[in-house]
């Protein structure tokens, strides 16, 4: 018998949509991107981050309401 497998690392599901950083960039290839990282990206800023650092985002900061 073999021991399990340990689970993947996944990032924690953040909302950029509601992050003070997030924007629109109109561009068809990148239309999402992060102002505090300075990027854009075909994926939502959160996801990039974990699949090129492997950790989850730091820069979230909520909108103001």
């Amino acid at each position: 018998m073999t021991a399990a497998a340990p689970k993947a690392n996944r990032p924690t599901r953040r909302d950029c949509r509601r992050c003070r950083h997030y924007y629109i960039t109109w561009e068809a290839r990148v239309p999402h991107g992060c102002r505090a990282m300075g990027f854009k990206s075909q994926y939502l800023p959160y996801l990039q981050v974990f699949r090129v650092s492997g950790q989850n985002c730091q820069s979230f900061s909520p909108r103001p309401k």
